[in-house]
């Protein structure tokens, strides 16, 4: 009688486990849905010494764990738009980073962006030496209204 129960008992705590993995499973698919980075997204750095604000756009494509898209930002006092594309693009959860490297004046400047995907914005820091000095910025992003990242090859202006 008491190796009835047990059984019995067994049994019911087994279909309670599946039910309850089973229960969480859409709410675990929900999650990684909002965590997508795949899109355009758009910000604003201020402007130095007074001038008016500099926005950039990142086009994102998330594959599995890889990121691949393109950064474009204008060129400094209103130049025309540079677009370049992201290096060493990496997802873990809803966490993202990624590499932009720039030339001036036959000059290379790496800038190393992270940051947390949440919903409709991206939060994180920008890292870049400036002087020989490694130097960090707060960034936040917005997703656009286009979820689609562009499907073509990023290029680097030459």
């Amino acid at each position: 009688m008491q190796q009835k129960n047990y059984a019995l008992l067994s049994l019911f705590s087994g279909i309670a486990c599946a039910l309850l993995a089973l229960s969480s499973l859409p709410q675990a698919q929900a999650q990684d849905k909002k965590s997508d980075p795949t899109g355009t997204w758009t910000w604003t750095m201020p402007g130095r010494d007074g001038a008016p604000g500099r926005q950039s756009t990142l086009k994102l494509k998330a594959e599995g764990d890889k990121l691949t898209g393109t950064l474009s930002s204008p060129g400094r006092q209103g130049g025309q738009a540079r677009d370049t594309a992201i290096e060493n693009g990496k997802i873990k959860g809803d966490e993202i980073s990624f590499a932009v490297t720039r030339e001036f004046n036959g000059n290379k400047m790496t800038s190393k962006y992270n940051g947390k995907v949440a919903d409709d914005s991206i939060k994180g820091k920008i890292e870049f030496d400036r002087n020989g000095e490694t130097q960090t910025r707060d960034w936040e992003a917005k997703r656009g209204t286009d979820k689609a990242a562009t499907d073509k090859p990023a290029t680097t202006p030459k």
